[in-house]
């Protein structure tokens, strides 16, 4: 009897450190919790640099939609002619801001404001290069070119010419409409005509040259009085050769103004 009370004895010594054992394990736990807050300033590195970033791109798309230009600078708008950029300004419309270039003409005494983003749709550009001025004036000296068709199609074609802001279409303009004084009178809507591609085209001249008006306008008519002319014979001459129906303007030329009464 004695010897079988003290095998269960033995057991539960044994047991006891098999116990011990569980608590052992919990301290590894701890070590993953450490290491993980560690990567976290790693990842916040990458969120700076888009915000750095975002101006920049902006910048670009002002200097796109004002193609350069820049305030109190004389640009040409082809429905106006030369104007001065007064200020670039923003306006809220609808809810969106919007960016507009006020443009002065003074001579008009009109103030217009377009969208820096249409700019190119309207055709607005800078003042033409000096050798671009050059060849317009050397246009007026040559011979003027009228087509035998009804007047009020010719009309349309100078005032496309007018408003299309090429200085040397302009210069086209003043060119065949020009008429001496032993050249016949220009009839009342030709007049109009010539007086308004006569004004665009001394506006520019004079802001190129920075001279005045009055100058420009005495330096295109000297150009337009180096133009050739031909007598009524050498006119008739060249309508019978002329295979797709032009003729010069000259002296004596019934035919055009048959064409400019109609």
């Amino acid at each position: 009897m004695p010897n079988k009370t003290t095998k269960p004895a033995a057991k539960a010594t044994v047991a006891k450190p098999a116990a011990a054992k569980v608590p052992a394990a919990k301290p590894a736990a701890p070590k993953a919790s450490v290491a993980a807050p560690a990567k976290a300033p790693v990842a916040a590195k990458p969120a700076v640099k888009p915000a750095a970033a975002a101006p920049k791109v902006e910048e670009k798309k002002v200097v796109t939609q004002r193609q350069g230009f820049k305030a109190n600078e004389f640009v040409v708008y082809p429905a106006h002619g030369v104007g001065q950029i007064l200020a670039i300004e923003e306006q809220e419309i609808a809810g969106a801001k919007l960016e507009l270039f006020v443009i002065n003409f003074i001579k008009d005494k009109m103030t217009l404001r377009v969208p820096t983003a249409k700019v190119a749709n309207v055709g607005m550009r800078k003042l033409s290069e000096p050798a671009l001025v050059k060849k317009a004036l050397e246009t007026l000296k040559g011979r003027a070119r009228v087509k035998r068709t009804m007047w009020s199609r010719r009309a349309q074609e100078y005032e496309a010419k007018i408003n299309s802001g090429d200085i040397v279409a302009i210069a086209e303009v003043v060119r065949d409409l020009y008429r001496s004084e032993s050249q016949p009178e220009q009839s009342y809507s030709e007049r109009q005509l010539y007086e308004a591609a006569l004004d665009r085209l001394s506006r520019e001249i004079a802001v190129v040259q920075h001279s005045t008006e009055t100058e420009a306008v005495k330096e295109i008519e000297a150009q337009l009085a180096k133009s050739p002319r031909r007598n009524a014979k050498a006119e008739a001459t060249e309508g019978e050769a002329d295979a797709e129906g032009d003729a010069d303007d000259t002296d004596g030329d019934d035919t055009t103004v048959a064409d400019e009464a109609a």
